[in-house]
């Protein structure tokens, strides 16, 4: 089968792959790559996901690239205007024409022998197979299966006679308008869609197992608002950026290490924005401490404005059976729903799915240990992007990336071919990501394992990351640099530019 080569794949065509396509353009613009990405669109998450109100729940002066600053009046964004930086970032750096769409990448395979990755991938419109060689793969496919969200098992559903949806495939006919809706959930998703579905709904009611923690943040910037006006946006917005991480790293900080604290801040604000007597223990006080899951943003407190003014509730049990009408209580009593939305969270999926072998062993990910929390033991040449989870993803995106570029340029300049992360001396592991939310519980065993000291484990800490990343050296303990075992007497492709 015909294949052609080309310096770097990456997997995926979300925020994170054309972040990584760009820094290709601007610090190696030497190497040739394609952009191999199983839907038809630039986008990724922003694309897929376009349930009401969808947008960020990090600030986008760090959901933004480094490179690119973020312009747009509101920090907190919708999804769309995300979606249209993302696809204008790609127009800018002329990344579009290398993305290869349709294309889900099922299999690759590494020679020792001849330095290489053989990527397989597979037409979603055709059906037909395509074989590209590349010399390092990058995957940016984030850790969630695309097809499908995580839906529990609801006792009685084929009762109801309303209309049942995940978020994750919101239909395009739906309408809300002046119906009886039900959140299943109480996560970001939950907390986006309640005040968004509650501007036109008759009533919409969050239902959900247990409270978590909501935070009220501005949706606009003021300090950014304050620069723009005397600031080009080239000096703006790197500062702002940094006040944002360091804010960030500041709550989280003293999440851990004072949680009845910024508990009682977060209760205390609650307290403020709900009507008064409003039992905020019960549905706005969890039982575990901050960050431990994330923390769900209120832009503006839209969530309590809307539960002040009586277009939304909150209502904290379990569900004992749908009924045709709705959902039957735990406690006896019946929410009645023309319209139930399970908004009750994601399924975890490494590397989209692809599976990576290794001179015809196939890699078991579990057994992994992650160096740098981007490349995999074992597995030479090949990176993949895990972003934040107790600040933005693009932060992590852009170190990753720009670390890759260094990598790149190291192998050039020392003319090795192959870069290989070792696995620590130790037996020490810890989970990759560090989180109790229940999707992550649910399948975190699946994915690499980190240990616990440098250089394979990270501390979720940007500041700390910048140093490590961007300035720290490219050889330690933890990675071997070495050519190709053995030459290959195999034609090499013609390199052309990555075709679409």
């Amino acid at each position: 089968m015909a294949s052609d080569h080309v310096d770097v794949v990456i997997i995926g065509a979300g925020l994170s792959g054309i972040g990584a396509a760009c820094h290709l353009r601007r610090d190696c613009p030497d190497k040739t790559y394609a952009v191999l990405e199983a839907r038809d669109a630039v986008g990724g998450t922003w694309d897929l996901f376009r349930y009401p109100g969808i947008r960020s729940d990090s600030d986008m002066f760090t959901l933004g690239y480094s490179f690119k600053p973020w312009t747009a009046p509101k920090a907190i964004a919708d999804g769309a205007t995300i979606r249209e930086y993302v696809r204008e970032t790609a127009h800018e750096y002329d990344v579009r024409r290398h993305i290869r769409f349709r294309h889900r990448v099922v299999r690759a395979d590494w020679d020792s022998d001849a330095a290489r990755w053989t990527v397989h991938a597979q037409r979603t419109d055709t059906a037909e197979t395509v074989v590209l060689t590349c010399s390092f793969l990058f995957a940016c496919t984030g850790y969630y299966r695309y097809d499908e969200g995580y839906t529990p098992a609801l006792p009685g559903v084929d009762a109801y006679a309303g209309r049942l949806v995940h978020p994750q495939h919101w239909p395009d006919d739906l309408d809300h308008a002046g119906r009886r809706v039900v959140v299943i959930g109480s996560g970001a998703t939950a907390v986006t869609l309640v005040p968004a579905l509650a501007e036109r709904a008759a009533h919409v009611t969050m239902l959900q197992r247990s409270p978590t923690y909501v935070l009220a943040r501005p949706s606009r910037d003021r300090l950014a608002d304050a620069l723009r006006r005397r600031l080009p946006a080239s000096v703006a917005y790197p500062v702002v950026r940094w006040k944002n991480v360091l804010l960030s790293t500041a709550t989280f900080q003293l999440s851990r290490r004072a949680p009845g604290l910024v508990r009682r801040a977060l209760r205390r604000t609650a307290t403020a924005l709900l009507p008064v007597g409003y039992d905020v223990d019960r549905h706005f006080s969890p039982r575990y401490d901050p960050w431990d899951q994330r923390l769900c943003v209120a832009p503006d407190g839209d969530l309590f404005t809307a539960v002040r003014e009586g277009r939304a509730s909150v209502v904290t049990d379990t569900i004992e059976s749908f009924t045709a009408q709705g959902v039957r209580l735990t406690s006896g009593a019946e929410l009645p729903a023309d319209i139930v939305v399970t908004a009750t969270g994601l399924n975890l999926l490494a590397l989209g799915g692809l599976t990576l072998g290794v001179d015809g062993t196939e890699v078991d990910l579990a057994s992994t240990v992650a160096y740098k929390g981007m490349m995999l033991s074992g597995v030479p040449n090949f990176a993949l992007t895990l972003g934040y989870t107790n600040a933005s993803w693009t932060l992590k995106a852009d170190l990753v990336a720009g670390y890759v570029c260094r990598l790149l340029r190291h192998l050039d300049r020392t003319g090795q071919q192959v870069v290989t992360p070792l696995p620590p001396t130790d037996d020490g592991r810890v989970p990759l990501i560090d989180l109790r939310s229940s999707y992550v519980l649910r399948g975190v065993d699946a994915l690499p394992r980190q240990g616990v000291r440098a250089p394979w484990r990270l501390h979720q800490n940007y500041a700390r990351d910048v140093l490590l990343m961007r300035h720290g050296r490219l050889t330690d303990e933890g990675v071997r640099f070495s050519r190709a075992t053995a030459p290959t007497h195999r034609p090499v492709p013609s390199r052309p530019a990555a075709r679409r």
